[in-house]
């Protein structure tokens, strides 16, 4: 058997053998934290379970540095790293990692760029995964005539995307929660075009440095090898020096109504403002009051009233969610055209409702429950555990975050959710976008009548926060 089909069965082996959970989720959770030489900032976990290393590499390089104009180049630059680096191109770095049964991945958001590793803990296979990662970091090339096939899918990507109903009413609605602001802008066809290699070797030298950078790893090695696996993945990145400040983020002062016609079957309405901050010491008390408002699926009052007692949506939702300054709160479904003015109402007098009274006691001990005993699914795998260790790093939590997790949740009061509700969540301020039926006035008045018998829900369906 070659050396290349033995990694490929450990690795396959390592990733479907029972008990791959690095560690169970009842116990603290063992998070080591120090700075490289360089100024990188390092989260480890040490999972002795499966012999695999799980790494991401988080930069401070989200798309809220993208320029006027380049919107788009944040998402460019992280999808070109591995295009051709160091002298291999892409073909030669995507054989390197398949070689060794390593999976390379990574992303773009408002906030940071990440980059990620899943590998084998043994040598030479993590030594080669690790010093291919390396190099594709820290001396990517940006060939012209990569760059140029891979604006041209993202152009037609963009432009596919712009014909949808849900892709319209979410861009309509960030553009008007923040205005002028990073957060609110997105990448059109026009800017993509724009972008050339000079713009990807600026963005690159300026955001993608060592002391802009978070490493977060879980596995079977040791501190010693976590150490030296942080600095060889560090030590040759760019200088940096980009300008990290950026405007702060200015609500609405009123309300905003948008209605855009589009021949969907259904509206899809998406209501919202920005509301919270990563780190807020409201984070608890919202996300204990979200459950029993629109977070808790079956059990939320939004899908009780909008589609229990009305028939008026197959899903409907709310969610918060925290970044670096106040990402959004939203409210979102889908309804029959028709319906949309009568679906509204009840959407806007349940949130009233919620408002001016908040949980009942009842409601609150169940949303506690619930949320205490799914803490347990949020850290049952090594990749979930990354996941939160580079959103600490990121966004400098407490190293016992986790560990106190379901401790804060229990802490919640009623009159912490009011008071957390009412600082954050402004209903004469909040944005209503609507795709579909365009011409649907706002119901002045929800009905509190159930649906009449035989009325169904329609089949729109909508992403769970």
């Amino acid at each position: 058997m070659s050396r290349a089909m033995r990694t490929v069965l450990r690795f396959l082996i390592a990733l479907f053998v029972p008990g791959v959970f690095a560690c169970a989720a009842h116990a603290a959770l063992p998070i080591q934290h120090w700075t490289t030489p360089n100024g990188a900032r390092v989260y480890f976990v040490r999972a002795d379970t499966i012999p695999m290393l799980d790494v991401s590499l988080g930069f401070d390089a989200g798309s809220r540095f993208d320029p006027a104009g380049r919107e788009g180049l944040a998402s460019l630059v992280n999808a070109m790293l591995a295009r051709g680096a160091a002298g291999l191109d892409e073909s030669a770095i995507s054989e390197g990692f398949a070689r060794v049964g390593a999976q390379r991945g990574g992303g773009v958001g408002d906030d940071r760029a990440s980059v990620t590793l899943r590998t084998l803990a043994s040598e030479p296979e993590l030594d080669d995964a690790i010093g291919l990662l390396a190099r594709v970091v820290s001396r990517p090339e940006f060939p012209e005539a990569v760059l140029a096939r891979e604006k041209e899918r993202a152009i037609q990507a963009i432009r596919e995307a712009q014909t949808r109903p849900g892709t319209i009413a979410q861009r309509t609605l960030d553009r008007a929660m923040y205005g002028s602001h990073p957060y609110g802008a997105h990448a059109e066809p026009e800017s993509v075009a724009a972008i050339g290699r000079d713009d990807l070797v600026a963005f690159h030298r300026g955001y993608y440095d060592a002391r802009g950078v978070v490493v977060s790893m879980i596995g079977a090695i040791s501190r010693e090898r976590a150490q030296a696996i942080a600095e060889q993945l560090t030590r040759d990145l760019p200088a940096g020096g980009a300008s990290r400040a950026i405007a702060p983020v200015a609500p609405p002062a009123t309300a905003i109504d948008r209605r855009i016609e589009h021949p969907a079957s259904q509206s899809h309405i998406l209501i919202g403002q920005p509301a919270l901050a990563r780190g807020d010491p409201d984070f608890f008390p919202l996300l204990v009051g979200n459950y029993v408002l629109g977070g808790g699926g079956f059990v939320s009052r939004l899908y009780d009233e909008v589609r229990e007692r009305r028939g008026l949506a197959y899903s409907v939702y709310s969610y918060f969610s925290p970044m670096l300054q106040p990402g959004p709160f939203t409210i979102g479904l889908q309804t029959q055209r028709e319906q949309t003015a009568v679906a509204l109402g009840v959407v806007r007098e349940t949130l009233a409702r919620f408002l001016r009274e908040g949980p009942t006691e009842a409601e609150l001990q169940a949303a506690k429950a619930n949320l205490v005993g799914g803490f347990a699914l949020r850290i049952d795998s090594n990749r979930k555990i990354l996941d939160n260790l580079a959103m600490i790093g990121f966004y400098r939590l407490p190293l016992d975050y986790l560990d106190r997790w379901t401790a804060r949740v229990e802490a919640v009061t009623l009159e912490q959710v009011r008071a957390a509700f009412a600082r954050h969540v402004h209903p004469d301020a909040l944005v209503t976008v609507v795709v579909g039926n365009g011409d649907a006035a706002p119901a002045p008045a929800a009905s509190t009548a159930p649906a009449a018998p035989g009325a169904r829900a329609t089949t729109g369906g909508s992403v769970a926060r």
